[in-house]
């Protein structure tokens, strides 16, 4: 992922994700962003939550951010789900609420993601036109 990208989801991290639920309609709620690694971010969620199903049954999501600015950034992007017990260990280190919920890594409710074929582009009202980044 871009580095303007990546960055714009730090300093934003409380995100929009929108997902489509069993009935063919849209369900979007807020998530956060948990940590970059090796130019990916990844994010977490429990695979006894509903969003975890529609992300596995309908892989393409949005997610969406505003700054204070006024600028925002929007993603398409296809869900990659991850094992990766190392990247659960640092996502569990980086944030005590997640650590609160489920106290451990290996714990089988955990579930870690990632963006694969996405596209994220940063815009805002100044006029100029939006950037566009391959992710």
């Amino acid at each position: 992922m871009t580095n303007e990208a990546m960055e714009f989801m730090k300093n934003n991290p409380v995100l929009y994700l929108a997902t489509v639920d069993e009935s063919g309609n849209p369900k979007i709620r807020p998530f956060m962003f948990m940590l970059e690694k090796d130019g990916k971010p990844y994010f977490c969620t429990s695979n006894k939550k509903p969003m975890y199903a529609q992300m596995k049954n309908h892989p393409n999501v949005e997610i969406t951010t505003a700054s204070p600015e006024f600028a925002w950034i929007r993603i398409s992007a296809k869900i990659s789900f991850s094992n990766d017990l190392e990247i659960k260990k640092a996502v569990i280190a980086s944030s005590p609420l997640v650590k609160g919920i489920y106290q451990t890594a290996e714990n089988p409710d955990f579930a870690i993601f990632t963006l694969a074929d996405a596209t994220a582009v940063i815009a805002d009202f100044s006029g100029n036109p939006p950037k566009t980044y391959r992710l």
